[in-house]
């Protein structure tokens, strides 16, 4: 490839990375996560205040399925002292924070209208009087307003939220929860638990996001980036790039990625043989979010169990695995199968399942030549797993049983993945699939339900981009399409999707990123 033929093919390669929506300074922290408490000893605001620079952004990125906004004005010592914030404070600790008992179901968030800054946003949600609370749909209320005449409005005004008891008893009855002020972590859950719905993989999108972030932690903390485990990493991200179903994660990768060599130079690791501080969470690479500042969140929404210790990270890394393999083409397939083979080698923090993995990684006789034979294997491989951990939570004990280990997918969720749909499961007895069938099922579940719930956010928040989900699969399934097609296939073959980061690998050392950094900060 030439050089000029390159150098086009890498400046329109980086001119594909989404570029970032600016937010606001007050927007930027993890509004899900920690709360932390002030100097002073005051206690922690658990209702996330909002104004008008940040409201949009913020009601647009909560992975809740529900907000509650409370317009007041800070000169009411009625409001500030006596009864109505400690109430409203009680109530949000159950849903806002690092602690709270169920985190991410409603956002409860706050606007003062005291302020001149928000007097236009409080008069186009027709605020009268103080306080007022409103809740609704997030997306709802983003470039929006409420008028308390409108019919049919998904936006609803709480009559009476005076004290912490009636909120929740409200709240209650409009979700069909027992929520409690002495719920303990996920404990008296409102879960989704309808298998045969596919839109509910949607929320997932969040928790694949949630398993990258505390994946690439999880490497950092414990210091697992060695000389003998680096290069793989480093075709990791490339595969994350490429084909991460999240904007963010991909562009926090690439970030990342661009970086490696000056963040954790191989020499460090030759010489000493062994972790270098430079490449764990103590060096420059721990400041890296690598799904942007808002991850981790600290809690799953798709994946969360019934109890704080099932599902969670494992459940969030398949949904990662299978998204990954059904965006990638064919001549990518076994590139992408050995990544992840060694991805799950030599990062899997569980001794016992990375071996199981490895074990099933090693019995592939062929390298895979289509997509569609990757993701077949990686779909029974997870039926494998299920299998095997089903008989050892029932012998242990340690199963969630809300969750039980199933194979899959049901045939609730996919009937027409069976070959006989109608027979009556037997004890022990074979699966008789169509393996067509459950290819066009991974295919719909794990990319356009997948990402639609997240598509859907951003175009209500960003002002209507004309951009389908299915053009948002084809972004994230070729983020290297160019016009040279050919020359980028024979690229891709020869270089685990990757030709551009090896191209940034060997030339980082001899020469500056100007151009690289002023493109991926736009």
């Amino acid at each position: 490839m030439s050089w000029s033929i390159f150098m086009l093919f890498l400046a329109t390669f980086i001119s594909s990375l989404e570029q970032s929506v600016s937010i606001s300074a007050g927007s930027q922290r993890a509004i899900l996560r920690a709360i932390s408490n002030n100097q002073d000893g005051e206690k922690p605001d658990f209702g996330v205040e909002l104004n008008a620079t940040n409201f949009d952004t913020v009601l647009k990125d909560t992975p809740a399925p529900y907000a509650i906004v409370e317009f007041f004005a800070h000169w009411s010592v009625y409001y500030e002292s006596i009864l109505l914030q400690p109430h409203y404070e009680k109530v949000a600790r159950l849903f806002n924070g690092a602690d709270a008992s169920h985190p991410g179901i409603i956002l409860m968030t706050r606007v003062d209208c005291a302020l001149t800054i928000n007097s236009n946003l409080c008069d186009k949600f027709s605020v009268k009087h103080y306080p007022m609370l409103l809740w609704g749909p997030p997306k709802k209320f983003v470039g929006s307003g409420w008028d308390p005449k409108q019919e049919n409005s998904e936006i609803r005004s709480i009559e009476n939220g005076r004290t912490a008891d009636i909120l929740l008893g409200w709240i209650n009855k409009q979700l069909g929860s027992s929520y409690g002020f002495d719920d303990g972590k996920y404990e008296n859950e409102h879960l989704q638990k309808n298998f045969s719905d596919p839109a509910q993989i949607a929320t997932a999108i969040y928790d694949v996001e949630e398993a990258t972030s505390t994946a690439f932690g999880i490497i950092l903390d414990h210091k697992m980036i060695r000389s003998g485990t680096r290069a793989s990493l480093i075709k990791f991200l490339q595969l994350l790039v490429a084909h991460h179903p999240s904007k963010r994660c991909r562009k926090g990768s690439a970030d990342i990625l661009v970086d490696f060599d000056n963040l954790c130079p191989s020499e460090i690791l030759s010489v000493n043989n062994e972790e270098a501080d430079s490449c764990s969470k103590k060096g420059a690479l721990g400041n890296y979010q690598i799904c942007g500042k808002e991850v981790p969140r600290g809690y799953w929404m798709y994946c969360r169990g019934s109890k704080n210790d099932t599902r969670g990270f494992s459940c969030g890394l398949w949904v990662l695995l299978h998204s990954l393999s059904i965006r990638v083409e064919d001549g990518e397939s076994n590139m992408a199968f050995r990544t992840t083979c060694d991805f799950i080698h030599n990062f899997f923090i569980c001794e016992e399942c990375r071996q199981h993995f490895y074990d099933m990684c090693s019995s592939v006789p062929n390298p895979f030549k289509k997509a569609r034979d990757y993701a077949l294997w990686l779909w029974r491989a997870h039926n494998k797993v299920n299998e095997r951990l089903k008989k050892d939570e029932a012998s242990l004990g340690t199963g969630d049983p809300e969750f039980p280990k199933v194979i899959w997918p049901s045939k609730q969720l996919c009937p027409s993945c069976y070959l006989n749909p109608g027979e009556k499961s037997k004890e022990n007895s074979k699966i008789e699939w169509n393996e067509d069938e459950v290819f066009k099922f991974l295919v719909s579940y794990y990319g356009k339900e997948l990402v639609n719930l997240y598509k859907e956010k951003e175009l209500q928040a960003v002002g209507g981009t004309e951009k389908t989900v299915n053009e948002e699969l084809v972004a994230s399934t070729n983020a290297v399409v160019v016009p040279l097609g050919a020359a980028l296939a024979i690229a891709v073959a020869s270089c685990a999707f990757g030709a551009l980061a090896c191209f940034w690998r060997s030339q980082q050392k001899n020469r500056k990123y100007k151009y690289l950094h002023s493109l991926k900060n736009i």
